[in-house]
């Protein structure tokens, strides 16, 4: 039996709303259970320095957890003057999954920052970050589109991701912190609404996995963004 009394294969209650900050071009709220993500994406109207004059644009992340999302606070990364190692892995996977959706081109010389806030953590904060972000993406490009500063909406398909892992010798969909910590497999996928895989993490923690669990815990994840995807279709209307 899971710590969360859920089957194998069945998710946290998972929420989005949009337009949850004023000033934001587009903006999600977007819960997994306890873990709550706030997602806003800025339009910044001219690309990267390096990018500039290629004709193209630009989408980038920034993803950051609130000091006392978790149990004990958390120092700010700003107070430290750094930012880890771990926030950098993690917003370079959002913006690689964000941007594999987008077309760059018809976006023109501009730059799209979405920022992942974590206001609590319980297990799966990348992929809430990922999902959640997609819609704060999608919704700043349809506000571009509103004020036609792009002709349409750039977006070529879907992205949300899910965390899925080996506990107690069982492939599980959805790990929160008291699974997550203990699973003997760790692995987040990022897949497209077509199903097309962005990105795979598979890490053996506690003990090896095999090619026949690993696609057992693929088969979970494709189950998942499947019901994630359509709260996604769901929020944006």
């Amino acid at each position: 039996m899971r710590p969360s009394k859920r089957a194998a294969d069945q998710m946290r209650a998972v929420t989005i709303e949009r337009n949850v900050a004023r000033y934001a071009e587009g903006s999600a709220l977007i819960k997994f259970g306890d873990t709550h993500v706030l997602c806003t994406a800025s339009l910044e109207d001219k690309p990267p320095q390096w990018l500039r004059g290629q004709g193209r644009g630009w989408v980038t992340a920034e993803y950051a957890m609130l000091p006392r999302a978790t149990n004990t606070r958390t120092r700010r990364e700003s107070t430290a003057g750094k930012v880890s190692g771990r926030t950098q892995e993690i917003q370079r996977l959002i913006g690689r999954s964000v941007r594999a959706v987008v077309d760059l081109q018809a976006m023109g010389e501009r730059q799209i920052v979405v920022d992942c806030d974590v206001l609590q953590a319980d297990g799966g904060t990348r992929t809430a970050s990922i999902t959640g972000g997609w819609v704060a993406l999608y919704d700043c490009l349809r506000w571009m589109r509103q004020r036609s500063i792009i002709k349409e909406i750039p977006i070529k398909d879907h992205v949300a991701a899910i965390s899925c892992g080996i506990s107690k010798g069982t492939p599980v969909l959805d790990l929160d912190y008291a699974e997550d910590s203990v699973a003997e497999t760790d692995a987040n996928f990022v897949i497209t609404g077509s199903g097309g895989l962005v990105e795979v993490q598979a890490t053996a923690e506690g003990a090896i996995f095999s090619e026949e669990q690993l696609n057992a815990l693929l088969v979970l994840a494709r189950k998942g963004v499947g019901e994630l995807i359509t709260l996604q279709k769901a929020a944006i209307g």
